[in-house]
């Protein structure tokens, strides 16, 4: 410590140092931070090719999911106007 500076100003010194010095550590632990989210997140997220694929893949099997289910309603109506049919000869 000075002698010469009062022991405010000397107070004061510290205090805005430590502060510099904690706005620095806190900056440099963000960045770090940011770093390893970009490399967890190129890992997660599919490439683009691999993500078309799968978007194909969904379209073709709904495709065929809503083919088949149109397929068994219509199964459906012919059985329901059979019946009807049979219950009106009567």
């Amino acid at each position: 410590m000075d002698d010469e500076k009062p022991v405010l100003e000397q107070m004061t010194d510290a205090m805005s140092s430590a502060a510099d010095a904690t706005k620095e550590a806190a900056k440099t632990a963000v960045k770090k931070v940011r770093k390893a989210a970009k490399r967890v997140a190129k890992k997660v997220t599919p490439k683009k090719k691999a993500a078309k694929k799968a978007k194909k893949a969904a379209k073709k099997s709904t495709a065929k999911k809503s083919a088949k289910k149109s397929a068994k309603k219509a199964v459906k109506k012919v059985a329901k106007k059979k019946k009807k049919a049979k219950k009106s000869k009567r």
